[in-house]
């Protein structure tokens, strides 16, 4: 039984007939988002695409590009694709206490030896993101997941975790919970920060002095804030030590940044500072670049310096070579 993100719940019969003639394709969103499935409906005004693990009806205006793929390509996208996260075009507006209902399983609590952040997953392979600072120096990691039970909440601790890849310059680091049974975990999508607005209601979820599972609410003060030659979204939402690497929420509980600093001192208040999500998903789909090397404390990929002028006139049949 799969949950259609716009309809409600999909029929069993309805799956199994359409599943007949459904065929494999690449879809590329406005927003530069690749999704790969089968497609179960194809309408004048949308389309209807099963992605394996949730059906998503896209409408056809935020369509880019709309092609076939191979049964091979489609399977290993479903895997590992170029893009990393998912959205959901079609998802509702909700209230703060609605969204922190359907959000909050996903954001986790990051354990090192030295203190603890937040962060939070963005697919079924178990890929969560956080900051980098969080986790700099640290090889041992545990997530912290808190899964809803009938009879309350149920802590989940992941001790094998892996450093995928990580920079100190964005403040940016993906790891993956490495488990037979991440595929179960309940994950978030990355929304359009470029779509902010001033005013806008946000809201953020993490564990702010180790209090899990804090949620605060505030606006958006300003869409791009400079510091430092980064951008950031500012906004009045309350973060504190903890929350740094956590999810900033729109009202569709779209990932709309990483939670990253606040300005402090007397008088200061509601200054907090989030890595917009745009920012996030160039990192996502440039992660080679900084793939972790533990061999490598300058991880990712080191390329050497060419050879100085004075280099080539002293070593004129000299190669140097950059790895």
């Amino acid at each position: 039984m799969r949950k259609n993100l716009s309809f409600g719940i999909l029929t069993a019969g309805f799956l199994t007939a359409s599943s007949l003639l459904a065929e494999n394709v690449k879809i590329v969103l406005k927003n530069g988002a690749e999704l790969r499935g089968e497609v179960l409906k194809d309408r004048e005004d949308a389309v209807v695409l099963d992605l394996g693990h949730n059906v998503l009806t896209i409408p056809r205006t935020e369509i880019s590009i709309y092609e076939k793929a191979s049964a091979t390509a489609a399977k290993t996208a479903a895997v590992m694709g170029e893009d990393i996260y998912y959205v959901e075009p079609a998802r509702e507006a909700m209230t703060v206490e609605k969204n922190v209902q359907r959000v909050a399983e996903s954001v986790v609590q990051i354990q090192t030896a030295s203190g603890l952040g937040s962060g939070f997953i963005i697919n079924k392979l178990g890929y969560v993101i956080t900051n980098q600072h969080v986790i700099a120096g640290e090889r041992e990691i545990t997530v912290v997941v808190y899964r809803k039970k009938p009879d309350g909440l149920e802590k989940q601790q992941f001790t094998k975790v892996k450093i995928i890849a990580m920079n100190g310059f964005l403040d940016l680091a993906i790891l993956q919970i490495d488990d037979a049974g991440v595929d179960k975990l309940p994950f978030v999508p990355i929304g359009d920060s470029d779509l902010l607005t001033q005013g806008q209601d946000v809201f953020a979820i993490g564990s702010p002095l180790g209090l899990e599972r804090s949620v605060s609410k505030g606006i958006v003060s300003i869409r791009a804030r400079e510091s430092s030659g980064r951008w950031y979204i500012q906004s009045t939402t309350q973060i504190n030590p903890g929350n740094s690497g956590g999810p900033l929420f729109n009202a569709r509980g779209e990932v709309v940044g990483v939670n990253n600093m606040k300005a402090a001192g007397v008088g200061v208040e509601g200054l907090g500072f989030s890595i917009p999500a745009n920012v996030l998903k160039l990192f996502l789909k440039n992660r080679e670049a900084f793939a972790f090397d533990p061999r490598n404390p300058n991880s990712g990929f080191r390329y050497l310096p060419p050879p100085s002028p004075s280099q080539e006139k002293t070593k004129p049949d000299s190669v140097t070579t950059g790895g």
